[in-house]
């Protein structure tokens, strides 16, 4: 069974989220602080296949959440669930991993359709251990946006998206340089490289 992992400080947001999540046949868990999913997450003999996060919550923030479980190399699906609506915040969130960012306030049949979909992909897209060797001689520029193609195989990413992930908060770097070093990651990978790809109207990614 699909299992989920629900993180909101939000008491009665979390057990709506659970109640209607049940009902269309998901096992689901539940957290109260991002403090209290990682444990949970970490320590439980369970596997969750996905995980709806907040954002803005006591101490721990999901963004931080979501960069300690990359960090371990986990790659378990993570959608947002926040009140933080801007571009930036958006990019920030894909940055830090996420797979899909929704704004509150939001309906139910959103969270699902995004959901199914999420799940979908993540089923659909080669396992990391068929992801390329890395290089001893990458940049650490090189290695960061390597990381981050490999943590989601299939997945496209903007150049913006990559600035955010790579250069955050540095506004004099272009997106030419996203260009230049992918443009150079391919060459040290050599014919791995070729599965760094840039699709037309989608950005890079790695197949």
């Amino acid at each position: 069974m699909t299992r989920i992992l629900v993180v909101d400080d939000e008491e009665d947001l979390r057990e709506i989220l659970r109640f209607n999540l049940e009902a269309e046949g998901f096992e689901v868990e539940t957290a109260a602080s991002a403090e209290e999913a990682l444990s949970t997450f970490l320590l439980s003999p369970l596997t969750f296949h996905l995980i709806l996060l907040d954002v803005m919550m006591d101490r721990m923030s999901g963004f931080e959440m979501a960069r300690q479980l990359r960090a371990r190399s986990d790659n378990t699906p993570i959608i947002f669930l926040t009140a933080r609506d801007t571009h930036d915040d958006q990019l920030q969130g894909f940055g830090v991993g996420a797979d899909d960012y929704i704004t509150k306030p939001f309906s139910f049949d959103t969270v699902l359709a995004r959901v199914k979909a999420v799940l979908r992909r993540s089923r659909s897209i080669p396992e990391a251990t068929d992801s390329p060797e890395i290089p001893e001689n990458l940049t650490k520029r090189e290695h960061l946006i390597l990381d981050l193609f490999r943590q989601h195989p299939g997945k496209f990413f903007t150049r913006e998206e990559i600035l955010a992930a790579v250069w955050p908060g540095d506004t004099l770097v272009g997106e030419r340089s996203v260009d230049v070093h992918i443009a150079r990651l391919r060459k040290k990978l050599g014919a791995e490289g070729q599965r760094i790809v840039n699709k037309t109207g989608f950005g890079y990614g790695l197949v």
